[in-house]
């Protein structure tokens, strides 16, 4: 999980405060990889693409991966009444700031009003703030509750959202670098409460911890993925005997050991072609495949793609992002 949650790094995320009055309703829709909702004051309903609505209430934060859209309204019968994109997060906003001059926040979307309600929002739209191996083990939404992560971490929820709600008001140097590394404390400390979770919508590798034998096994896993295991060295390694780990393996983490080290090498894979030039052959060789063409028929077979086509469309993406 170290792993996973030590590639989280926003680079220029879009945060902002969406101010929502009576009847309201907010498509977003700006294509991101991984967004981040908290209800500052009042409560919503969100309404994933296709999915049943979901309520987020005060102190909870609620993880969205894209890149489809989603929407947030005070009623999930209200149809959207603004859409927000990546090119044009609050143009109502911006033009009465500059037409009329009005005195409001530089990343506030919305004019409050008495009894208003009060959304943060943020989002990872560039593919190198969020990894692959990561976007794999997420599900599409996920809400976690105040006490859920006060219980794993060592700052309050309500803090972070203060100090979210500040920095956003503000409009200061370096603003921005600020805001992502927010971002960032707020999206880890979420993550390490949900996987906390003792129920079975978590992945199944983040319980195993409860068997010292399964654990031994992933942190060599994890440790060496290049390396050429078998079910019997591993077994050998962990003191069991092959029956055994396979058995206590496949109870915990929900696949077999080989079946795990295969599906995590190419998951490796993929964040190496997206975050470096080497060549399909030269992360082959780091993430345990004899060649380009042994990584490329197990990476179409996970991936349903090459990996040339897989980098091929995070420059795309790059390039909206951009």
């Amino acid at each position: 999980m170290a792993g996973l949650l030590d590639g989280v790094r926003a680079r220029g995320a879009l945060i902002g405060r969406t101010v929502l009055c009576d009847s309201w309703s907010v498509r977003f829709a700006s294509g991101a990889q991984l967004s981040l909702l908290a209800m500052r004051r009042g409560e919503g309903w969100l309404v994933p693409g296709g999915g049943e609505p979901v309520r987020i209430g005060p102190g909870e934060v609620a993880v969205i991966r894209g890149p489809e859209p989603y929407t947030v309204s005070g009623d999930p019968a209200i149809a959207p009444g603004r859409v927000v994109t990546s090119e044009d997060y609050c143009a109502d906003t911006a033009r009465a700031r500059l037409r009329d001059g009005l005195d409001l926040d530089p990343r506030t979307c919305g004019f409050p009003e008495e009894g208003s309600a009060l959304l943060l929002s943020g989002v990872y739209e560039g593919p190198a703030a969020i990894g692959d191996r990561l976007l794999d083990a997420l599900p599409r939404l996920l809400v976690v509750r105040a006490d859920e992560r006060d219980r794993t971490t060592d700052t309050d929820l309500p803090d972070q959202l203060a100090a979210i709600d500040r920095a956003v008001a503000a409009d200061l140097p370096g603003q921005q670098a600020v805001l992502d590394r927010l971002l960032d404390l707020l999206l880890v400390s979420t993550l390490r409460a949900w996987f906390a979770r003792p129920r079975g919508d978590v992945p199944g590798w983040s319980g195993a911890a409860g068997d010292p034998v399964v654990a031994h096994a992933l942190r060599l896993l994890h440790a060496e993925p290049a390396h050429p295991w078998t079910v019997a060295e591993l077994a050998a390694r962990t003191g069991v005997s092959r029956a055994v780990l396979a058995r206590r393996f496949t109870a915990a983490v929900g696949e077999p050991p080989i079946g795990y080290l295969l599906g995590r090498r190419v998951a490796l894979a993929a964040d190496l072609l997206r975050q470096t030039g080497d060549t399909v052959a030269a992360i082959a060789r780091k993430v345990g495949y004899a060649n380009a063409f042994a990584l490329s028929v197990a990476f179409k077979r996970r991936r349903g793609m090459s990996p040339t086509e897989h980098r091929a469309s995070y420059a795309t993406l790059t390039r909206r992002s951009g």
